[in-house]
């Protein structure tokens, strides 16, 4: 038991000092297209949302990496991967659409957009932009919906789920997956389920990430 207890606070030793480090390191640089504020994208409908395959191609890598400005948006951004055409990669599950919570977190109102292997989650008045494959580099290098903490997650595919894993480590925080055609959100040790939506409803909650 002593030995089990000591590996125990040794890990919550290393975690906190990750999240003491992670929270006095400086932001990466704002890459995100000035056009993703320039509009409201509360305004738009979800439901024909695709890029047409016809039209000019964009593959993930000739779009920048979006980030939430400050501690958050007052604005719901425009789309960041709309123009992007390229497949989504091999194993991944297509979470693209406005979502809104029926159950669990009610209320919660969330965009997923997909493009190859990026994913990028706004709800909450943040922005996470993410490559899911699985390393920390390209993982969501931002700030939380709450407080405002700086936080870094590795992301990738696993089983049909988008799993998200702070700091890069065993423990699994955020998963989504589809289950017919509802979305399955866990989070805070709270599954949600969520109904894909064709326009921002007007009195939404997004709180939540």
């Amino acid at each position: 038991m002593r030995k089990i207890a000591r590996i125990v606070g040794l890990l919550a030793l290393l975690v906190f000092a990750a999240v003491l480090v992670l929270r006095f390191s400086p932001r990466p640089p704002d890459s995100t297209d000035p056009a993703v504020f320039r509009g409201d994208g509360s305004t738009l409908s979800y439901c024909d949302a695709h890029p047409d395959p016809a039209g000019p191609f964009l593959a993930a890598d000739d779009i920048p990496v979006a980030h939430t400005p400050g501690c958050g948006y007052e604005t719901f951004p425009m789309p960041i991967l709309g123009e992007c055409a390229e497949p989504l990669t091999p194993g991944a599950p297509d979470l693209r659409g406005l979502w809104q919570a029926t159950s669990g977190m009610v209320g919660h109102v969330e965009r997923i957009e997909q493009c190859g292997n990026r994913v990028v989650i706004s709800s909450g008045g943040v922005i996470h932009d993410m490559r899911a494959d699985g390393t920390l580099r390209s993982g969501v290098n931002d700030v939380s919906g709450a407080a405002c903490l700086r936080i870094k997650v590795a992301a990738a595919f696993v089983d049909g789920a988008l799993e998200l894993r702070p700091f890069g480590g065993p423990v699994v925080a955020v998963s989504r997956k589809m289950d017919g055609e509802e979305l399955v959100w866990e989070y805070a040790g709270k599954t949600s389920r969520l109904e894909r939506i064709c326009d921002f409803p007007v009195q939404a909650q997004t709180g939540g990430k």
